[in-house]
């Protein structure tokens, strides 16, 4: 079974990240079409998928589960790790990610992104829970 990093948003709602190239494959492999995904403009992050909660009530995505999986998709990048500074991160549906040939493991491209700038300040708290 493929290991992902997990984190649970406040609202309940799971995420997963990737650790690799190889592991970004695998979890874009298992991302659903209407799910959200998230990885940094710049390159060298994990691939971060937002799932919805399957254990109780299903909880829809909000803003607040976006804002909590990109800080999670930042503090785990190569921008964040080599410049300490705000990171800004894509966000897009599965349906809006695509692979080709020429691209190199772990590479995909994105149609339809949007973007959501992470604080330093964010990732820093992030790092002390």
């Amino acid at each position: 079974m493929v290991k992902f990093r997990e984190l649970t948003t406040s609202s309940g709602n799971l995420v997963l990240a990737g650790k690799s190239a190889e592991n970004n494959e695998k979890l874009i492999e298992q991302v659903g079409s209407e799910e959200i995904v998230l990885h940094t403009k710049a390159p060298g992050s994990p691939f971060v998928n937002i799932k919805a909660r399957t254990n109780g009530p299903r909880t829809p995505i909000t803003k607040k589960d976006i804002k909590e999986a990109a800080v999670f998709c930042a503090r785990y990048s190569q921008d964040w790790r080599n410049n300490k500074n705000d990171v800004i991160v894509h966000y897009f549906l599965g349906k809006d990610v695509y692979k080709n040939k020429a691209m190199k493991l772990g590479t995909f491209g994105v149609r339809k992104a949007k973007e959501i700038k992470v604080k330093k300040e964010d990732i820093k708290k992030f790092n002390k829970n």
